[in-house]
């Protein structure tokens, strides 16, 4: 009976899962099988892999053929390196304790390299994440400038227009006062008299101001940012 060593297929679809296994080659893929002697996950990254390396051997000195997948697996867990040294054992090349020794050089040498690989995949996820977030912030940095802009142009497209009509008001309304006044006063009585017109012409100034800006305003902005704009002015 020629015996293989192949991957049996397991999992969900699209998240595949592996079974190493010895099964005769006339069997179907995922059929019956001799022995299980492993599993296979490609989904992680590197791919896990678990596997019996003493029954991977024992097969493998009895004759089974693996396929390529299954090959490149058990080179990777180190059976095939133990099949070739068992092999040096029995012709007397190697002793039981240099071919151990060998052996599990090897497999710390592999270990190595397979934590540096995960060491590699974390750094780079780390970078790769810290470099989306400081690309939000930018984006977003820009978005708040950008409607920072749109709020001051917006106040000085409607400045203008508000003073040039509160200027108008305010020459009208001191005219009007005025023609108001005929009686003559004596000078000091006149001097306090322009001193409260001078105050009253600019607090009608800065209140007409505050009307035309506060109409101007209430369709373009909430009633929240209207109090801010008016009081930062």
């Amino acid at each position: 009976m020629s015996v293989k060593i192949r991957l049996q297929r397991h999992g969900k679809k699209q998240k595949p899962f592996y079974w190493v296994v010895a099964a005769d080659a006339r069997s179907k893929r995922d059929g019956k099988y001799l022995e299980k002697i492993g599993t296979y996950n490609p989904n992680t990254n590197p791919a896990t892999i678990e596997l019996n390396l003493d029954s991977a051997v024992k097969w493998l000195h009895n004759g089974a053929q693996p396929t390529d997948t299954a090959k490149a697996i058990l080179s990777y867990k180190g059976a095939l390196l133990k099949h070739h040294l068992d092999g040096g054992i029995r012709k007397g090349a190697l002793t039981q304790e240099q071919a151990d020794a060998k052996l599990a050089a090897w497999l710390e040498a592999k270990a190595g390299k397979v934590d540096a690989k995960k060491d590699g995949l974390s750094k780079a996820q780390a970078d790769a994440k810290a470099k989306a977030l400081k690309a939000e912030k930018e984006v977003n940095a820009k978005r708040l400038a950008a409607a920072a802009q749109a709020e001051a142009d917006a106040i000085a497209a409607a400045t203008p227009a508000v003073e040039e009509e509160v200027v108008a008001e305010e020459e009208v309304a001191v005219e009007a006062a005025a023609e108001e006044e005929v009686v003559e006063t004596p000078a000091e009585e006149v001097a306090v008299e322009l001193l409260l017109k001078k105050l009253l012409k600019l607090l009608l100034k800065k209140l007409l101001l505050l009307k035309k800006i506060t109409k101007q305003l209430k369709h373009k902005f909430s009633k929240r940012q209207c109090v801010k704009k008016i009081v930062s002015i």
